[in-house]
């Protein structure tokens, strides 16, 4: 079966026709796609409340299940966290509490790139739905960033391992009343739209193993703990004034605490099993394992990792409404690179 057209037009006529009839049809779709865009950028200025720093906040739970190893909870508004406690009874630390200093609220990292690429995307938006309309081209330039900004805010949300980031973007111990023990790692990150915290307990990677940790390994009294750093050396920058002094400290700084590295039979960390107290590689004058230098970056090894995790509704929401705003967008940029005749990258 073929079509015709009758009556018969002319090769060069039948082209001039079809070039305006794909005129007309992407003057159809650009004066179309302002309404997409318009339900768009309200989406995003919803996306955009949803990190609005408006008190009272959320407040969320930080507790392990099934045993009080961590207990606690923290306020997050906007992207900090402005008040918490959190109770600690790790193996290899003494029973502590954790009370942040309301005076030096946490920025949450992935929570602070999340709101600017929001704010940029509602920017350019903006430009995409202004009363000057943009040509073709540029608005489907204008989309392809917008596309790539929700992608990368949608990452941000489901976060990943981040294997290493916590040796250099731990809290600061100032952001805590009284200041945070030096062999204690507080890492936060965003997860899966949840909130999640990283504690570690930390020993120097210097200190000899001593007499009694290998007496209490021989006869049975301590095991090692077992956990996926428990061999490797992390570089560990311990910040106590929130970074603002980081610049201007000696990088090559380290442990105060004299030994040469043990083998690698001896790294792993230690503690306490039935009816022993907990062992470690070197001795604390303040009775929370503070062995770390002032300051600086310390070689360590992580004798003890816990991790906590706590479901943000406002999060959850707003990974919801970046996955339809993608898809709308999506659908936009096919329907606007099909009529201008070009190939549709995503």
């Amino acid at each position: 079966m073929s079509v015709e057209i009758w009556p018969h037009i002319a090769p060069d006529q039948l082209k001039i026709e079809e070039d305006a009839t794909q005129a007309r049809e992407l003057t159809w779709l650009l004066a179309s796609l302002r309404t997409t865009l318009q339900s768009l950028k309200r989406g995003l200025e919803d996306s955009y409340a949803l990190l609005a720093p408006i008190d009272p906040g959320s407040t969320l739970v930080l507790s392990t299940p099934r045993n009080e190893t961590v207990k606690g909870h923290v306020t997050r508004v906007g992207t900090r966290l402005v008040k918490g406690t959190v109770h600690l009874r790790l193996r290899t630390l003494p029973a502590q509490t954790l009370s942040l200093d309301p005076g030096r609220p946490i920025a949450i990292g992935p929570l602070e790139s999340l709101h600017g690429l929001l704010t940029s995307s509602i920017e350019l938006v903006g430009l995409c739905v202004s009363d000057a309309p943009s040509p073709a081209a540029l608005l489907a330039s204008q989309l392809r960033l917008l596309s790539q900004h929700l992608g990368e805010a949608s990452a941000l949300i489901k976060g990943g391992p981040g294997a290493d980031l916590w040796a250099r973007a731990s809290v600061a111990l100032a952001h805590f009343a009284p200041p945070l023990s030096r062999n204690l790692s507080f890492y936060l990150t965003v997860q899966d739209a949840s909130l999640v915290l990283y504690l570690r307990a930390l020993e120097p990677a210097g200190a000899p193993l001593n007499f009694g940790a290998k007496l209490a390994l021989a006869i049975g009294t301590a095991r090692r703990l077992e956990h996926d750093e428990a061999d490797r050396v992390f570089a560990y920058r311990c910040d106590d004034d929130g970074g603002e002094a980081r610049d201007n400290r000696d990088a090559g700084h380290r442990l105060d605490v004299p030994g040469a590295r043990r083998s690698s039979s001896q790294r792993r960390p230690v503690s306490a099993g039935s009816g022993a107290s907990a062992v470690s590689g070197g001795s604390s004058s303040n009775g929370h394992g503070g062995v770390l230098g002032q300051g600086g970056e310390v070689e360590v090894y992580v004798r003890e990792k816990v991790r906590v995790e706590s479901a943000d509704p406002s999060l959850l929401s707003l990974s919801a409404k970046l996955s339809a705003l993608s898809n709308t967008l999506s659908l936009a940029r096919r329907n606007l690179a099909a009529v201008m005749g070009e190939e549709f990258e995503d």
